[in-house]
C-alpha cells in the first residue's frame, strides 16, 4: 500500500519519508518551518519562449513532439529538424559511433588478443569508486568470455592511495606476476609508475578519463579521449571499457555473446561517476537503466531490493540508492565487495554482500554526518560570502573516504568551490574537491602545485595530497585562484527556469512527452518549471523535521507539492512565484503528476526577466 497525505498522492521519495511515525509527528505551525542557516540569495534567470517556427520539412514543432512546452525545451538544445528531435527522444544503439575512433584503441585490441591468444597473465587495475568497479566487473566478463581467466586487482584507499601508487603497484606485481596489467579509471598520470612496471617486464595499458597533467606515461596505450580530440570526452572510464569491448567483438566475434545485457555496468558507472548524460551518455544510460531493471545479475538484484529500488529505473535511483551503496565498501574499507557483489552467481552470497553494503552505507552516512557538522562548524566561524570565493576547510582524523561527499554538500549549501581535507597522524592529508559552475578544480589546483604534493581529477571533481604544514598557504592559494577565476555573477547562486507552466496545463500528456527526455542528470538537466502567483491554501506540514508539503491554489486551480528541505527555507510573504519540477508517481496503479518545489520567492512583475 502506498501513501498518502490527506487522501492525495504526493512524490515517491516524500513517501519513503513519511513513517508512521512522521505522520503522526506532523506539526503543522508555520512558524517552525525556519532553520538555523538561510541559502544565499538566488537570481531567477527565466529563459525567454523561442519562436516556434516550422522545420525544413515544413513540419511544425508542436507536431514533432504533441507538446508546445516541450517543443521550446528540445528548441533550447539545438535541434533543428525533425530528424534530430527523434534520435533524441527515442535514443539507440545503433546510433553509437565506431569504438576505433577513440585513441590508439587498434593498438590495445591488438594487445589485448595477443595476450588472449598466448594465455598470458592479464592483470585488471581497477579504482575503488562505482565506476572503477563497474569497468573491472564489465571488462572481466568479457574476457572471462575469450576463456581468459584475469585477475581483479583494487587498491587500498587508505594505506596505498588512488590509483597507480607506488605501494599498489608493489602488491600488486607481488602477488600476481602479470605480464599485462590494464589500468582502469587511472594510470594517465602514472608515468613513473609504468615505467617502473616496464622494467619489470610488464606491459600497460591504461583505460581512463582522467585530465592528462603533464607528458604521458610510455605505456602500450592509452585510451583515453582526453589526451586527444577525439570528441568522446564525455565518457567515463566505464563507458570507455564498454567501447574497448565493442572493439574486441568486432574484431575477433563471440557468437552468442550479449553485450547489450551488460550495459546495467555502463548506467550505474556512467550516472554514478557524475559525467554528462549527453552523445552516446545518453543512449548508454538509458538502455543500460532498463537492463537494470531486468538484470540476471543476482547480486545487482539483491542490492536494488535492500535499496527499494524497482523499475523503472531512473538515474536518480543509481544516484543516490545503488551507486552510494557501491561506493560504501570502498570509501569506509575496500571496494572488494561492491566488486563481488556484481560478478557473484551465488545466491547465497549476493544477500550477504547486498546487506553488508547496506549497513556499510549506513555507516558512512554517520561518519558523513559527522564530519559535515565540523567542517559547518569551522566554516561559520571565518566565511566572508563577500569576501571569500572559495573553501577549504580539513583536520587531523577526518576519514578520507566521505571527504568528497562533505565537499560537496558544502559546495551546494554555499556556492563556493569547496576543497576538504583529512590528516592522518603524520600530518599527511589527503583531501577532495567539488567546483561549482565556471571553475575548472584541475585549472585552479595547478595553481597551488607548488603547496600540494600531487593532484588531479575533472572539472567539477578532483582529489589533492599535502603536508600539514602546507595546509593555510595552500588555503590561500586556492582561494585567490578562485577569486581571480570566478565572476561576481558566477558566485551568486541562479535558479534557471526553463518555461513557465500554468497549473492548468500540468496533466499526464504533458508528463508523457516530459518523460520522454529521460534520462536526467549532468548534462541533460531535468527541466525547471515556473508558475506565478501562487498561494498556500493552508499552512504547510512538516515531514521528518525538514521537509514541507504544500497544497497550492493558482486561480481555481490546487495542486499538492513537496519542498525537500524547505524547513531551512525562510518562507517569503505571499503570492509566491514557485520554481518546480514534475514527475511520475503511481498510486493504486495509476500515474499521477507530481510537483517537487525547488524555490520560492515572493511574486515578481515581468518586467525585467532574462
Amino acid at each position: 500500500m502506498q501513501s498518502r497525505v490527506d487522501g492525495n498522492p504526493i512524490d515517491a521519495e516524500a513517501r519513503k519519508s513519511l513513517t508512521r511515525q512522521d505522520r503522526a509527528e506532523e506539526n503543522p505551525v508555520a512558524a517552525q518551518c525556519r532553520g538555523k542557516f538561510t541559502r544565499p540569495q538566488s537570481r531567477w534567470l527565466i529563459a525567454q519562449p523561442e519562436e516556434l517556427k516550422a522545420d525544413e520539412s515544413g513540419i511544425t514543432w508542436s507536431e514533432i513532439c504533441g507538446s508546445e512546452c516541450i517543443a521550446r525545451l528540445l528548441l533550447r538544445k539545438g535541434f533543428r529538424c525533425a530528424e534530430e528531435v527523434n534520435a533524441f527522444l527515442r535514443p539507440r544503439l545503433s546510433s553509437l559511433s565506431d569504438p576505433f575512433l577513440l585513441p590508439q584503441m587498434h593498438t590495445a585490441v591488438a594487445r589485448i588478443l595477443e595476450a588472449l591468444n598466448r594465455r598470458e597473465r592479464i592483470v585488471l587495475f581497477g579504482d575503488y569508486d562505482v565506476d572503477g568497479v563497474t569497468s573491472l566487473a564489465l571488462l572481466a566478463g568479457v574476457l572471462r568470455a575469450y576463456g581468459s581467466a584475469p585477475e581483479l586487482f583494487l587498491p587500498l584507499r587508505m594505506e596505498e592511495g588512488y590509483g597507480l601508487s607506488a605501494e599498489s603497484v608493489e602488491r600488486c606485481v607481488s602477488q600476481y606476476r602479470p605480464q599485462l596489467l590494464i589500468a582502469i579509471d587511472c594510470g594517465t598520470s602514472s608515468a613513473t609508475e609504468i615505467a617502473d612496471l616496464r622494467k619489470r617486464g610488464v606491459d600497460a595499458i591504461v583505460l581512463d578519463h582522467h585530465e592528462p597533467k603533464s607528458a604521458l606515461p610510455d605505456s602500450i596505450a592509452i585510451v583515453n579521449p582526453k589526451t586527444t580530440d577525439s570528441g568522446f570526452e564525455y565518457l567515463c572510464s566505464v563507458g570507455i571499457v564498454f567501447k574497448l569491448c565493442h572493439a574486441l567483438l568486432k574484431t575477433a566475434p563471440l557468437p552468442g555473446f550479449d553485450l547489450k545485457s551488460k550495459l546495467d555496468l555502463v548506467a550505474l558507472g556512467t550516472v554514478a561517476d557524475i559525467v554528462p548524460l549527453r552523445a552516446e551518455n545518453r543512449v548508454l544510460v538509458q538502455r543500460g537503466a532498463i537492463e537494470i531493471g531486468k538484470t540476471s545479475r543476482i547480486g545487482l538484484r539483491k542490492l536494488m531490493q535492500v535499496a527499494g529500488v524497482r523499475p523503472p529505473i531512473l538515474p536518480e535511483d543509481i544516484g543516490y540508492r545503488l551507486g552510494p551503496r557501491l561506493n560504501a565498501a570502498g570509501r569506509l574499507s575496500t571496494a572488494e565487495k561492491s566488486l563481488r557483489l556484481l560478478l557473484t552467481d551465488d545466491d547465497g552470497e549476493a544477500t550477504i554482500l547486498a546487506a553488508e553494503l547496506d549497513r556499510e552505507n549506513r555507516e558512512r552516512q554517520e561518519v558523513e554526518k559527522q564530519i559535515f557538522n565540523l567542517a559547518i562548524a569551522q566554516i561559520e566561524g571565518r566565511f566572508d560570502a563577500a569576501r571569500d570565493a572559495a573553501i577549504v576547510v580539513g583536520a587531523p582524523g577526518w576519514h578520507q573516504g566521505v571527504l568528497g561527499i562533505v565537499a560537496s554538500r558544502i559546495a551546494r549549501r554555499y556556492h563556493r568551490p569547496t576543497i576538504v581535507i583529512g590528516f592522518d597522524e603524520n600530518g599527511i592529508g589527503k583531501g577532495s574537491g567539488r567546483s561549482i559552475e565556471g571553475l575548472n578544480l584541475v585549472e585552479a589546483l595547478s595553481c597551488c602545485a607548488q603547496r600540494l604534493d600531487k593532484f588531479g581529477g575533472h572539472e567539477m571533481a578532483a582529489g589533492l595530497a599535502l603536508h600539514e604544514e602546507n595546509f593555510d598557504l595552500f588555503a590561500e592559494a586556492f582561494r585567490k585562484a578562485a577569486r581571480e577565476i570566478l565572476s561576481e555573477e558566477a558566485l551568486q547562486p541562479c535558479v534557471r527556469v526553463d518555461h513557465e507552466l500554468a497549473f492548468t496545463e500540468i496533466d499526464i500528456d504533458l508528463l508523457r512527452w516530459h518523460e520522454m527526455l529521460q534520462p536526467f542528470g549532468n548534462g541533460n538537466p531535468q527541466p525547471l518549471f515556473l508558475a506565478r502567483d501562487v498561494e498556500p491554501v493552508a499552512l504547510p506540514r512538516i515531514v521528518n523535521e525538514k521537509h514541507l508539503i504544500f497544497r497550492l491554489r493558482q486561480g481555481s486551480r490546487h495542486r499538492r507539492a513537496v519542498f525537500f528541505d524547505g524547513v531551512t527555507n525562510a518562507l517569503p510573504p505571499t503570492p509566491w512565484d514557485i520554481a518546480f519540477r514534475i514527475r511520475a508517481d503511481e498510486y493504486d496503479g495509476e500515474t499521477l503528476v507530481a510537483m517537487q518545489i525547488e524555490a520560492v520567492r515572493q511574486a515578481e512583475r515581468r518586467a525585467g526577466e532574462q
